[in-house]
């Protein structure tokens, strides 16, 4: 079955261009802006945009992020309210839709009840940092149904034989940590993320986008051929917090 997370992805490359994926965390800068700025980043070329579902610890996120949800979660953002927000503003939003958070609100939310609602407001795929494949597994039965691609994150430490076993639950796309175990010289840095990327276009049949540490157009030139889209939160949400437009921020990607 066909997802539009795909083929947004594919679209893009069809224009000769890479997808591009923002993440800004639920609520960000504030609750007031953020349907606001979800909006502007569609109208700006956004093929696909991760709403990040905030969280009391959020473990696998660097401190960019990390403070930006805890202000989210000050406000009182929850999955009810990106629902909400979603059953609202969805309609006039082309891109495709991932929330990406960690486990414990989606379960306090209940699996059941995410699957069905994501189908109502139009959530296409879902990112659990968290989540392990194993413990992943016997719940893609209640989410996948509902057209909730399970998207798996993988890093450089990941062996091609788990890569393997992740391509098996047939994501609209696989997300490539790209900073994670990165030492030495940029030639040898550059070099080990082309390896990685190689090994996944062996191990997927789906897209590759590559995330985490990206802040310029620039940064993808050694890789431009290994990767279909980019993501990129930090860079973004510093932006935002300066008080810029998300307009200008994708401007600069275009």
């Amino acid at each position: 079955m066909s997802n539009i997370l795909t083929d947004r992805i594919k679209t893009a490359l069809s224009d000769g261009r890479k997808a591009l994926i923002p993440f800004v965390p639920a609520g960000f800068p504030d609750k007031a802006q953020f349907w606001d700025i979800i909006m502007e980043l569609d109208d700006s070329g956004a093929d696909i945009i991760e709403i990040g579902v905030p969280f009391s610890d959020p473990v696998a996120d660097g401190p960019v992020v990390e403070k930006a949800s805890i202000r989210c979660l000050d406000q009182g953002v929850n999955l009810h309210w990106i629902m909400q927000g979603l059953a609202k503003y969805r309609k006039n939003i082309s891109a495709g839709i991932v929330l990406m958070g960690y486990f414990n609100p989606f379960l306090q939310y209940g699996l059941d009840s995410l699957a069905s609602k994501a189908a109502e407001v139009g959530v296409n795929g879902i990112i659990i940092p968290d989540l392990i494949l194993e413990e992943a597994l016997p719940h893609l039965d209640q989410l996948q149904p509902s057209g909730l691609s399970f998207i798996p994150l993988v890093g450089l430490n990941t062996p091609q034989e788990r890569m393997n076993k992740y391509s098996q639950t047939k994501p609209a796309f696989v997300y490539l940590v790209s900073v994670l175990g990165i030492t030495g010289t940029k030639a040898s840095a550059t070099q080990l993320l082309r390896d990685k990327l190689k090994q996944v276009k062996e191990s997927f049949a789906c897209p590759a986008a590559l995330g985490f540490g990206l802040s310029s157009k620039e940064q993808l030139e050694p890789i431009a051929d290994l990767v279909e889209a980019v993501v990129f939160g930090s860079a973004l949400i510093k932006h935002l917090d300066q008080g810029k437009t998300a307009r200008d921020f994708m401007r600069a990607w275009a």
